[in-house]
């Protein structure tokens, strides 16, 4: 499922964690973990705490999966 996620997350993007989880079909929670996990394993890096403090002045904050206040990830780039 870790690979499946890593797919996902690799058409670009921004994706909240409930659409990850119907994607995946399983838990939000669940996904989090898996985030977290791919972060340890180094194919993910999280970017700061989110932007969630700025979202008022964003036009894209309707849309946007931090907009809820959650943490934010980027894939890692490849270690060359």
């Amino acid at each position: 499922m870790l690979e499946q996620l890593l797919d996902l997350l690799r058409t670009g993007g921004s994706h909240r964690l409930p659409d990850l989880a119907e994607a995946l079909g399983t838990t939000p929670e669940m996904v989090e973990s898996m985030l977290e996990g791919l972060e340890r394993m180094g194919y993910l890096k999280r970017l700061g705490k989110g932007c969630a403090d700025r979202c008022a002045a964003c036009p894209l904050a309707g849309v946007c999966a931090a907009g809820g206040g959650g943490r934010v990830w980027a894939l890692a780039e490849p270690e060359t």
